[in-house]
Order: C-alpha cells, then structure tokens, then sequence
C-alpha cells in the first residue's frame, strides 16, 4: 500500500508538473485545458497497478495495448521531468542572481518555448531509442577461478536468466533469444535468479513448454521474485514445474559433491506469510559442505551479513540496473551493487545481473539488458 501510494503521489506530480509546463508556454483556453485534464486523469488509469487488474479480466490483445500507452506514457514523462526539471532550476537560479545583482540577465535565460521542446523532443528520441535497446539481448560473461572444484571438473559454466518478466508485453520474441542462447551455449546449469515471470501471467502458461525444451545437465533452478507473488505465487510455482525449473525456497542441494545450489523466496514472501521457508540464510548455508562451491541465488542483491563466508557467489537481480535512467541514482543508492560482480567480505562475492527483460515500460536507457554466462574455473589449491 505504501509503494502504491509513493508510486501514485510521484505519477500525479509528474504530470501536474507537465500541466503547468504546457499553460505557461502556451496560449491555452479552457477547452484545451479540460481536455489535457481529461487526457492526463486517463493516461494515469493505464498505470501499472490498473493494467495488472485488466490483464485478469480483459482479452490479451486489449490488454497488451493499453499496457503499452500507459507504459510508454510513464517512461516518456519520466524522461521529460528529468530534463525539463534541471532547465527550469537553471532558469530559477538565474532568475534569483539576477535580482540579488539588480542585472537584466534575461539573455541566458531558456525561454519557455525551449524549455519546453527540447524535454519533449528529447523524451520521445529517447523513448523510441530505449525501446529499440531492450529488444536485443546482450550476451555477458564472466569468469571465477575456485579451489573448490573437485578433480576432474576443470570448468562449469552457468546460465543466468533473470528478471525475464514474461507477461502481456514481453513473450515468444525474447523467450527465442534467450533460448538459442541457452542452446548455443550448452550451460552445466541453468538458474534463474526472479522475476521469470511478470505480475500479468495468465496469458504465458504455454510458454512454459517451451522453456522446458531446454535443459542442462546438473539441473535448472529458480528462486521467486517479487513479481511471481505479484502475479500469484502457486500459478507460478506450476510455472516453474511445468518448465522444469527445481525452485528453491530456503534450501541447498549438493549436486554430485560438485556444487552446492542454494535459494530462498523473495523477501515479499515473508510479509504476504507466503514463503515457505522462514530458515536464515545462515542456517540454511551452514548445513552443506562447505569444502564445495556454493552458489546462493536471490532475487534482490541485497547481502546477509551473517551469512558472508557461508557462500561462494551469489547470483542476483531485481535491481535492472534502474532500468530507465535516472532510475539508476535510486538503484545504486539502495542496493551498492545494482549490476555487474563485487567482492564481498570473507572471499564472498555477488554478481547482479541487469535482468533479460523490463518491467512496466518496455523501454531501456543507459541500462542495456542481459542474460549472463558464469563460468567457475577450478585451480588448484596454493
């Protein structure tokens, strides 16, 4: 309810704020004005939260629409305050020096004509350049050397998907590309660390098929994300089972005294009180071997302090990179880490993957997505 009322508070000021930017550049009458009303009070119900309550009732196609006018609206205001807010703080300051120095300084001032139109031209190029990049799917790699690799096993490699968001605006297309990557690749095992699925999942059910085409020899596990219990956690649980997907819910499993695989339920799990596990992730790390390679996944890359040392490398989303910028200020102050790999304390690390897909508008800036290839290179023991 608070994230509802956080999310509506800053959606109505955006686009109070874009109301006063249009009457006071413009000679607008009260017609124009009511209709503009009308037009924003509209665009604001094609929010996130009401196309997650249409996409349970309403046929797809229908659905699929008003999600990308309402999606491509909130990214499109989202870009124009972030550019037309600096100008007019520009303007402002200029504004005030020049009335504490009693000079004319209307010459540098921005007039308001631009001060509109540069935001507006420069918020519908980005917005068509940002859903363009989220269409690809850049492929990333990166490589851990470990001891802790039995003898024999030089190498293991591991296919990350994460925040896939499969739902009314992301399905067949960069489900393709994610698998032929998979298929190319030959990954040793298969995770995916949340958000396989969006909160608007009734219409994806056949594409679980299609994901279990794929497999990898020592398995494919996922761990839930915020949005498989936005959407219903047990439509997703059967999501997963029916792709063939091992979740992971405040467990580990040893696979062949090769790797440990550990996971647990996205922390909106326990404040719904439906996670199934409520163990620690210390608790639930300390009972495997600890001699063998431990990989935790979850969601949010966020770092259990007590469990550092307990985990070789954990694997995470969530974050998007802020997916949108300047998104990506928030992101990086909350989480530290909101992509790429760090090392942790207690030769720990974490890898944050920028997620394969997008959530709500489906649109990338500055925040390309990714799926990630992970290989565990053993060495040998000083």
């Amino acid at each position: 309810m608070i994230l509802f009322l956080v999310f509506y508070t800053l959606y109505g000021l955006g686009h109070l704020y874009l109301f006063l930017k249009l009457k006071y550049t413009f000679a607008i009458d009260s017609a124009a004005i009511t209709i503009i009303v009308f037009f924003m009070l509209f665009m604001m119900t094609l929010s996130p939260f009401f196309v997650h309550l249409y996409s349970f009732k309403g046929p797809v196609n229908r659905v699929k629409t008003f999600a990308y006018i309402g999606y491509l609206w909130l990214s499109s205001l989202l870009i124009f305050c972030t550019i037309a807010f600096p100008i007019d703080v520009y303007n402002f300051l200029v504004y005030l020096t020049g009335g504490m120095l009693k000079k004319d300084l209307s010459a540098v001032i921005i007039s308001p004509t631009k001060a509109f139109l540069v935001p507006f031209i420069h918020s519908v190029a980005l917005n068509v350049l940002g859903y363009f990049k989220a269409k690809k799917l850049p492929l990333e790699r990166i490589s851990i050397k470990t001891d802790k690799l039995p003898e024999g096993i030089n190498k293991l490699k591991i296919l990350q998907i994460s925040d896939l968001h499969l739902g009314i605006i992301i399905k067949g297309e960069k489900l393709n590309k994610v698998l032929n990557i998979a298929e190319q690749e030959r990954p040793d095992i298969i995770v995916s660390t949340g958000d396989l699925l969006d909160a608007e999942i009734n219409h994806v059910d056949y594409l679980a098929e299609r994901i279990g085409q794929i497999n990898a020899p020592f398995g494919k596990f996922a761990v839930t994300g915020n949005h498989e219990f936005f959407g219903g956690i047990k439509h997703a649980l059967k999501f997963f089972e029916d792709s063939g997907f091992t979740v992971l819910r405040g467990e580990g499993i040893t696979i062949k005294n090769i790797i440990n695989i550990a996971g647990v339920d996205d922390p909106i799990g326990g404040q719904w009180k439906q996670a199934k596990n409520n163990i620690t992730e210390k608790d639930m790390l300390s009972v495997l071997p600890q001699n063998i390679f431990t990989v935790l996944l979850k969601h949010r890359p966020n770092i259990d302090k007590e469990a550092l040392g307990l985990f070789d490398l954990q694997l995470s989303g969530h974050a998007h990179k802020g997916q949108i910028f300047p998104i990506n200020i928030v992101t990086k102050l909350i989480y530290g880490t909101h992509a790429g790999y760090a090392k942790l304390l207690k030769n720990s690390a974490i890898y944050v993957s920028r997620g394969a897909g997008t959530a709500g508008p489906p649109v990338r800036l500055f925040a390309p997505p990714e799926i990630t290839i992970i290989e565990i290179i053993r060495k040998e023991k000083l």
